[in-house]
């Protein structure tokens, strides 16, 4: 049973909420980091999970690594888990529905490496976020070439050289996120996001992702999964309504 993650599962199609609860700071450690993961992939087996919302509460998402642990490893140590971190930490790519982080508080270090493999990030106006590893004598595991995608090689490395905070407006400028909302709006804000997703056809949402996760073979995969969504229920009863009805008018059955 998960010591820090908790996962609440809807009973008919909608969305799932996980929420990491390790006081007082959700520092991320291993066993965090695995536990995620672990929910997940339970998230990624359940059809009836539409859209995934990751949280931590209303004070902090994550302050960061867990340092009390990282600085006992040796290098032989390190190399054996590197792995198994690097992927835990990237594991909301690999969830074939939408996932959102809603982040209050702290976004930092490993915590906010987790939060950029989300598809989504809405944060409150008061956070803070940052990728201060260089202060430790380390580097980002996992969030360095997503970081890079996603705002760009030259702000990335000013953030991972540098290791300073960056606050709401500036990581909306910055594309680092995508809404700022009042602190205690968050998590509403993220659930409203989420349930937009609900209606829309499963395998369609999976085979979008897929592209954009394909990065630089994103062409040759956006041709495959085109292609195979015509195999489809949904696609069928999309194509038709959308002729006989106009947009809007489907309902789809995940199939």
């Amino acid at each position: 049973m998960a010591e820090f993650v908790t996962l609440e599962l809807p009973a008919a199609r909608g969305v799932a909420v996980l929420r990491m609860n390790r006081p007082p700071m959700n520092r991320i450690s291993v066993q965090l980091v695995r536990e995620v993961a672990e929910a997940a992939a339970t998230v990624a087996r359940e059809d009836r999970v539409a859209a995934l919302v990751v949280y931590g509460d209303e004070r902090v998402f994550s302050a960061g690594d867990e340092l009390a642990e990282l600085s006992e490893l040796t290098r032989e140590q390190a190399t054996a888990m590197a792995a198994d971190v690097q992927a835990g930490l990237g594991c909301l790519a690999r969830v074939p529905q939408p996932t959102v982080a809603a982040i209050s508080g702290y976004c930092l270090g490993s915590g906010l490496e987790l939060a950029l493999g989300a598809d989504r990030r809405i944060i409150g106006d008061n956070v803070k976020l940052g990728l201060p590893q260089i202060e430790s004598g380390l580097i980002p595991l996992a969030g360095i070439r997503r970081l890079a995608l996603l705002i760009g090689p030259g702000p990335a490395k000013d953030l991972v050289y540098t290791g300073r905070f960056v606050e709401a407006e500036e990581a909306k400028d910055l594309g680092l996120v995508d809404e700022v909302v009042p602190p205690d709006e968050v998590f509403n804000a993220a659930i409203r996001w989420a349930e937009r997703c609900t209606a829309a056809p499963t395998r369609a949402l999976a085979a979008a992702k897929a592209v954009f996760e394909a990065g630089p073979h994103g062409l040759d995969r956006a041709r495959t999964e085109w292609a195979d969504l015509f195999g489809t229920e949904d696609a069928r009863t999309g194509t038709a309504a959308y002729l006989a009805d106009g947009p809007g008018s489907a309902t789809f059955a995940g199939r």
